[in-house]
């Protein structure tokens, strides 16, 4: 199996000095279960959902030739609600349409699944952008039956986080607060299916 998970600074894993992320240790589970899977970390630092929406079909069809069981992930959106000028970087509305457009191509290529966007902890402004957008981008995955998973509320209520966060840049946790949102996301029952190799039906979507 190989596996795609496209996003931003987030998925990349910074702020952790281990170099891991949430997304490590979750491979590290996989691989502890006995699967053989080969994944690529895809997560860009400042990448709103229009950078994501520019560069995710090249980069995942270098790295998922047809023959192999595929698997894409996405999670992105906090850099869309960041202000720059008179505005947030991507409106609600075209962060929306971006949303909608990766993960119906997506889908249609190999099961896909959705981690919701972070806060920021920048200003309660933007964090609140973050969180309607979390809801909106909810919405539009149960529409189009790609599993989301939430994690707003989780991270602004990690003390974990919130402490590394607070010693680091004041967005970025460190290893304990990965770990702890490694651990959340691991009991979500729709990721067991994702990594699941016998989930391969014809249009390559997992259900909730």
């Amino acid at each position: 199996m190989r596996v795609c998970i496209i996003g931003d600074s987030i998925i990349n894993g910074t702020g952790d000095d281990d170099g891991l992320g949430w997304v490590g240790p979750i491979v590290a589970k996989v691989r502890a279960q006995g699967r053989e899977i080969t994944y690529y970390n895809l997560g860009i630092r400042r990448n709103t959902s229009a950078d994501i929406a520019a560069r995710w079909r090249d980069e995942i069809e270098r790295r998922l030739p047809p023959r192999f069981t595929r698997r894409l992930a996405f999670s992105f959106g906090s850099n869309d609600c960041v202000m720059e000028g008179p505005g947030p970087r991507v409106s609600l509305a075209h962060s929306l349409a971006n949303a909608e457009t990766m993960l119906g191509e997506a889908a249609a290529i190999a099961p896909t699944l959705m981690i919701g966007p972070a806060p920021v902890f920048d200003d309660a402004a933007t964090d609140d952008r973050v969180r309607a957008l979390s809801q909106a981008q909810q919405e539009l995955c149960a529409r189009i039956g790609v599993p989301f998973l939430a994690v707003f509320d989780f991270v602004v209520g990690c003390e974990a986080w919130r402490r590394d966060a607070a010693a680091g840049d004041g967005a970025h946790p460190n290893r304990a607060g990965y770990s702890a949102l490694a651990d959340f996301i691991w009991q979500w029952p729709a990721l067991h299916r994702w990594f699941d190799p016998a989930e391969i039906t014809r249009p390559a979507i997992v259900r909730p």
